[in-house]
């Protein structure tokens, strides 16, 4: 009788005995449902980071900084593991209320909201804040932007330039890392934060600058169009994992213009943590085999989606990477490719 061509890997049930984080994410591997899925991702996210070839694309949507994740960002930045940042402006301007030495505390949803507002307490579900702190955070970016040269700006290079305004001052948050590395931080929705309110209060006092989008996405699509493969970490979905996406769609678009027709660079590598779901249609939890249809990521290569909470996987992953990963992947410096003259 041939071989059962559906029963051939085993499902190893997880026993109990002392091991590190990242051995236990290898046996989830093993099991099923969305345990099965956190080892996928994990055991993906290996192969891409010991890849020569590739260059890492995270997209860090909706608002993790509050919630306390932001330092787990800024140490696969530290260490080399990250290459790009795409990111919700939420997440690179609340981590620096942090970084500036205030607090974030520990709430509840059950609160009258109206009691919290004459506090001057703003409310982020069980997290609160306290609102001058947060127009503190605010007053930084606009003393920022009041000494910037009037121009135009990807948000790349405003976000090169505050990485290096924010280390002169001791400040080490998300963008100071990667400026001191040459990543590029890219926000396409920058002004959905406080960066947008800092921008309209120096707007006010007589600095206007624009934030090109455009040029935005061309410098996105050059870092690229230079990487031999490249690979994506989805923190969610939204605006940062739409971009990434149509990165792919837009060399595809290019090719056809020098008359290379067929021609398809898609992510070879793909991962994603989300709690949306793909029958609403919405591209957080559009699947990343859909994204195939698209040229957006490969066909054969590995993918995986875990649909969990962020704030559960992302600790349990950036552990065992720093459990297991022994060595530092060498640093790519994209920020001196799309900024020679910021990025020296």
């Amino acid at each position: 009788m041939s071989e059962n061509p559906y029963l051939r890997e085993r499902l190893v049930s997880v026993d109990v005995r002392s091991r590190r984080i990242s051995e236990l994410l290898h046996s989830m591997a093993r099991t099923a449902y969305q345990g099965r899925k956190l080892g996928e991702v994990y055991e993906i996210m290996l192969r891409m980071f010991e890849d020569p070839k590739v260059t890492v694309f995270m997209g860090l949507a909706a608002s993790m900084s509050v919630a306390g994740m932001w330092k787990l960002i800024k140490w696969l930045i530290d260490e080399g593991f990250i290459d790009v940042l795409v990111s919700t402006g939420a997440n690179i301007s609340e981590d620096i209320i942090e970084a500036m030495g205030f607090n974030y505390y520990m709430g509840t949803p059950c609160v009258d909201d109206s009691e919290l507002l004459k506090y001057k307490v703003d409310r982020f579900y069980d997290v609160y804040v306290s609102e001058l702190d947060y127009r503190k955070m605010e007053k930084l970016i606009a003393e920022f932007i009041m000494g910037l040269d009037s121009g135009i700006y990807s948000t790349a290079e405003f976000l090169y330039l505050f990485g290096r305004f924010l280390g002169e001052r001791g400040i080490d948050a998300i963008v100071t890392s990667a400026y001191r590395y040459g990543v590029p931080v890219f926000s396409p929705a920058l002004v959905d934060s406080g960066y947008g309110i800092a921008a309209v209060l120096a707007a006010r006092e007589g600095r206007r600058l624009i934030l090109d989008m455009v040029k935005d996405f061309d410098q996105l699509v050059r870092i690229a169009e230079h990487s031999e493969e490249t690979a994506v970490i989805y923190v969610g979905g939204g605006v940062p994992k739409d971009t990434i996406n149509l990165v792919a769609v837009a060399q595809t678009l290019l090719a056809e213009r020098r008359g290379v027709h067929d021609y398809y660079k898609p992510h070879k590598y793909a991962v994603q943590i989300t709690t949306d779901l793909p029958q609403w249609g919405g591209l957080s939890g559009a699947t990343l085999e859909e994204a195939v249809s698209w040229g957006k990521t490969s066909p054969t290569g590995p993918k995986a989606t875990v649909h969990v909470d962020a704030t559960i996987a992302l600790p349990v992953l950036v552990h065992a990477v720093a459990e297991e990963v022994v060595t530092r992947r060498p640093r790519k410096r994209l920020v001196s490719l799309i900024l020679p003259e910021l990025g020296r």
